[in-house]
């Protein structure tokens, strides 16, 4: 016999799925944490020796925590909320820019560095390289290209502060 708890079905975003029961993905968008993950964090943290169904529910336990568990924890936490500060950096792409391939380097006319966390590639033509780079719910950072309002997950690199003139 299950446990209340394991019979009690959370719901987020329309989607449900019970407390203790692997998360299918064919249910959500919600792309999992290898996906969210850079790899190398994702190796260091030992998550590359899980199975495929601890990995479904380590997932679970993610959205479950997001939707609900976060919130007080951001409310109650000075490390969390200093995480969770917003960001918005707004800087241009220093040429030559043609767009993103799936291991692209950003280099950054505001001496920052950032590098494309998520797969996918996008082909740019144009001069306008101007970006938004936005911290997104979960806490990892999106790169806007505003000339297209194409987006591509980012971590930063590097950081050098500006020459003062």
């Amino acid at each position: 016999m299950r446990s209340r708890a394991a019979i009690i079905c959370l719901s987020l975003g329309g989607v449900t799925f019970p407390a203790h029961e692997p998360f299918a993905k064919e249910k959500s968008d919600f792309p999992g944490i290898a996906v969210l993950m850079p790899a190398d964090e994702f190796s260091r943290a030992g998550l590359h020796k899980l199975t495929p169904e601890e990995i479904q529910v380590l997932d679970a336990w993610l959205l479950r925590y997001t939707a609900r568990g976060a919130t007080i924890v951001r409310r109650t936490s000075a490390q969390v909320r200093e995480i969770a500060e917003p960001v918005r950096i707004v800087a241009r792409i220093k040429p030559p820019f043609t767009g993103w391939s799936g291991e692209t380097s950003f280099e950054l006319d505001n001496g920052q560095t950032w590098r494309q966390r998520l797969p996918g590639q996008y082909r740019f033509n144009g001069d306008n390289t101007e970006v938004v780079i936005r911290r997104n719910a979960l806490g990892f950072h999106v790169m806007t290209l505003t000339a297209t309002d194409r987006s591509i997950g980012v971590e930063l690199v590097l950081h050098l502060p500006r020459a003062q003139p």
